[in-house]
């Protein structure tokens, strides 16, 4: 019983590294398609969302099929409660790579950034894929001090966010309300990314260590 049980658990971390890694190239190439207005690249990642669909689907099934065969306690069922919980975050990676891909295709031929604004999609971008792959890095490795440097590559998102907000109230953007609200979501769409990945890393440390860390951003607020 015990060899299966960790057949199945690490058949169950497998797929989880793999949707990871899917995600990521995910947001990857959305963002080649939207800095470059290529129609092709946006239609790959739309037709390509079904495979981490599929992979979300077959993860939740094996780990509702450990809960019901296998009755795990302690640290085998936080180990699979945490990777039904991880399953729902990298699907919403997922599924925020493709809320990309699709405005690049809506807006396509045109661009959908104004040009001032590229560099900051650019980085926002690379510091995703980054966030990915240091999501899928965790999984596999399950590495809690790999996985709580995803915070501070986190703050750099956070922080070319914050930056695009200035662009966006300055008196001097002129490029109207339509833009004003796409480059507003899509903004939003890589910070939750970058969110997302940090939180997959977070349910990593608390499956090794049994302790949930601290979110810096919640002990301010309870502080204040």
């Amino acid at each position: 019983m015990r060899v299966a049980y960790n057949e199945q658990m690490t058949g169950l971390a497998d797929m989880l590294g793999e949707m990871a890694g899917l995600a990521g190239t995910a947001m990857e190439v959305a963002t080649q398609s939207l800095l470059q207005a290529d129609l092709s690249l946006a239609e790959q990642v739309i037709s390509d969302h079904d495979k981490i669909t599929e992979l979300s689907v077959a993860c939740e099934e094996r780990a509702f099929a450990l809960l019901a065969l296998q009755a795990p306690v302690a640290g085998d069922l936080r180990s699979v409660v945490s990777g039904i919980q991880i399953v729902a975050d990298i699907d919403r990676m997922g599924a925020l790579a493709l809320h990309v891909a699709k405005i690049a295709r809506r807006r396509h031929p045109n661009h959908v950034l104004p040009e001032e604004v590229n560099g900051y999609f650019a980085e926002m971008g690379r510091l995703a894929v980054t966030l990915g792959a240091g999501a899928k890095e965790v999984l596999e490795t399950r590495d809690p001090e790999r996985a709580a440097q995803l915070r501070e590559e986190d703050d750099a998102m956070d922080d070319l966010h914050r930056h695009l907000f200035s662009v966006l109230m300055d008196r001097e953007w002129k490029h109207g309300v339509a833009a004003a609200v796409d480059v507003t979501l899509l903004g939003r769409f890589y910070e939750r990314f970058a969110d997302h990945a940090v939180e997959v890393a977070r349910r990593v440390i608390f499956l090794v260590t049994g302790k949930m860390p601290v979110d810096p951003d919640e002990t301010t607020e309870i502080e204040s």
